[in-house]
C-alpha cells in the first residue's frame, strides 16, 4: 500500500499518477489525508495526558509526604479524570486508524514513469519481438484436438472429476508438464534462484500482504472452514516468506523460485478465448521472487525479462514482449512486461508471464524492511515474474510444432521428457 508520508506530502501527486490507471483516487486520497490528519491529533492529546498523570502521580506523593492529603486529593480527582480521558482517545484512536488503514487499502500502487498511458491492453506497447514464426498448412489444429486425437489431455474427464476448467493430463502430456515444470526450475535454479516448496494455502495475512487481499476475494478459491485461500500463484506464499522481516545489507539480493499449482476462478471468462487451454481454473507455474534495495530495482526487473526472454528462446516459441499501459496494469503492479506466444493453429497471441516491478507498495503492506548503511529502517523493493505458466505454452508447443499428425518436442526439452516426438 502507499505510505502516509507520500499521502501527507504530495496528495495531488498520487491522484495524479492514479489517473494513468483510469483511478479516481480523489475523494479517498482526501479522506486519507484527513483521517491521518485526526490520528496525529489524536495521539497528541493522548502523549499529553499520559504526560500530565505521570506528572501529577508524582505531585500526589509528594503532597502526601508533606501531610497535604486534601489538596493530593483533588489531584488523584484530577488524575481520575484524565484516565478516563486517555480511555477515549485511544478508543477513538483506534476506530480512526481502523477506518484509516479501510481507505488506504483502496488506492493502487502508482505506475512508475515508464508506464505508458492507454485504457486497455489495445494500447500496451510491444517492446520486443522474436523467434521464428511456424510455416503451418491450412490443416493445422488447435491444441484442444491434438490434444484429443493424440491421448494427452482429456478435458472431459476434468469436466467429470471437477468441472470446467480442471484438464487432466496423461501419457506424455503429463510427462511434458513435469518436463517442463523441471526445466524451468533448473533454469531458474542455475541462474541463482534459491527452489522453495511452499504451501498451495494461504492464510488471510499472506494474502493481504501481496495484495490479493482486499482486491481480489472473487477470484480466488475459499475454504471457508479454515479460512484459508488456494494460492493464485506461488507469488503469495513465496514473498510473505519474508513479512516481518528486517534485512540487512549483505542479505540482497533474495532471489527465489517455486513451482506451485495455481488457482482461479477466472469468474467471467466465456467464449473462444477459454478454449481448451487458453484459460483454466487450476494450472501448473513457475515463479520467480525478488527482493531488492529501491535503488536496485529496476536492474533487478530487466535481468528478470532477460532471464524469461531467455527459457522462451530455449523452447524455439515465436514470442512478444509488452510493457503494459496504465489502464491494463494490476492493482499492485508499478510497472509490467509481459509475455505472449504465438499460437499458430489459434491465430493469437497468448501471454504466459507478467515480469512485475511492486517498488514498495507490498513491502508495505508486508512490513518487509532492511537497515540501510547509516542504520535507518527503509522499505525494500518487491518483484515477481512467472517462469512460466504451463498452459498456454504447452498450446503453443503443441501447435507450432505439429508435423504429419505428431508434435515435435523442442530440443532444449527433450533431456526432460525423454521423448522427441508426441
Amino acid at each position: 500500500m502507499l505510505t502516509l508520508k507520500l499521502l501527507r506530502d504530495d496528495p495531488e501527486y498520487v491522484i495524479r499518477k492514479l489517473a494513468v490507471k483510469h483511478f479516481d483516487a480523489r475523494e479517498i486520497v482526501e479522506k486519507v489525508v484527513s483521517l491521518d490528519k485526526n490520528r496525529r491529533d489524536l495521539q497528541k492529546e493522548l502523549d499529553s495526558c499520559l504526560a500530565q498523570q505521570k506528572q501529577k502521580a508524582a505531585q500526589i506523593g509528594s503532597l502526601m509526604k508533606e501531610g497535604k492529603t486534601d489538596e493530593a486529593g483533588r489531584v488523584k480527582e484530577e488524575v481520575a479524570a484524565l484516565k478516563e480521558r486517555s480511555r477515549e482517545l485511544d478508543a477513538a484512536s483506534e476506530k480512526n486508524n481502523e477506518e484509516l488503514m479501510s481507505q488506504i487499502v483502496l488506492l493502487p500502487n502508482i505506475p512508475c514513469d515508464l508506464v505508458p498511458e492507454g485504457k486497455d491492453s489495445n494500447d500496451n506497447l510491444v517492446v520486443k519481438m522474436g523467434g521464428q514464426m511456424p510455416d503451418l498448412g491450412p490443416d493445422a489444429l488447435p491444441h484442444w484436438e491434438l490434444a484429443k486425437k493424440l491421448d494427452i489431455i482429456d478435458f472431459d474427464l476434468g469436466v467429470k472429476l471437477t468441472g470446467a476448467g480442471f484438464p487432466v493430463y496423461k501419457g506424455k502430456g503429463a510427462r511434458l508438464q513435469r518436463a517442463l515444470i523441471n526445466m524451468f526450475l533448473d533454469i531458474n535454479t542455475g541462474a541463482g534462484y534459491l527452489e522453495v516448496e511452499p504451501p498451495v494455502m494461504v492464510n488471510e495475512a499472506s494474502g493481504f500482504g501481496t495484495g490479493q487481499l482486499p482486491d481480489k476475494e472473487g477470484q480466488m478459491y475459499h475454504a471457508n472452514l479454515d479460512n484459508f485461500y488456494l494460492v493464485p500463484t506461488a507469488e503469495v506464499p513465496v514473498t510473505n516468506i519474508y513479512r516481518d522481516v528486517i534485512l540487512g545489507e549483505n542479505d540482497f539480493p533474495v532471489k527465489m523460485t517455486a513451482y506451485t499449482p495455481c488457482f482461479r476462478r477466472e469468474a467471467g471468462s466465456y467464449g473462444k478465448d477459454v478454449r481448451g487451454l487458453n484459460r483454466l481454473h487450476q494450472f501448473d507455474k513457475v515463479e520467480i521472487v525478488r527482493i531488492e534495495k529501491p535503488e536496485n530495482s529496476y536492474a533487478a526487473l530487466d535481468d528478470m525479462v532477460a532471464h524469461v526472454e531467455g527459457i522462451v528462446n530455449r523452447l524455439g516459441l515465436p514470442y512478444r514482449i509488452l510493457r503494459l499501459c496504465g489502464g491494463d496494469l494490476s492493482f499492485t503492479s508499478a510497472i509490467t512486461y509481459d509475455f505472449e506466444v504465438y499460437s499458430a493453429a489459434q491465430g493469437r497471441w497468448l501471454e504466459i508471464s507478467s515480469v512485475s516491478n511492486f517498488e514498495s507498495y507490498q513491502a508495505n503492506r508486508l512490513k518487509l524492511r532492511y537497515k540501510d548503511s547509516e542504520g535507518k529502517t527503509q522499505l525494500a523493493h518487491t518483484l515477481n515474474g512467472s517462469s512460466l505458466a504451463l498452459p498456454r505454452v504447452v498450446a503453443a508447443l503443441l501447435e507450432n510444432n505439429q508435423k504429419d499428425g505428431h508434435i515435435i518436442i523442442p530440443e532444449a526439452l527433450r533431456q526432460y521428457t525423454g521423448f522427441d516426438m508426441i
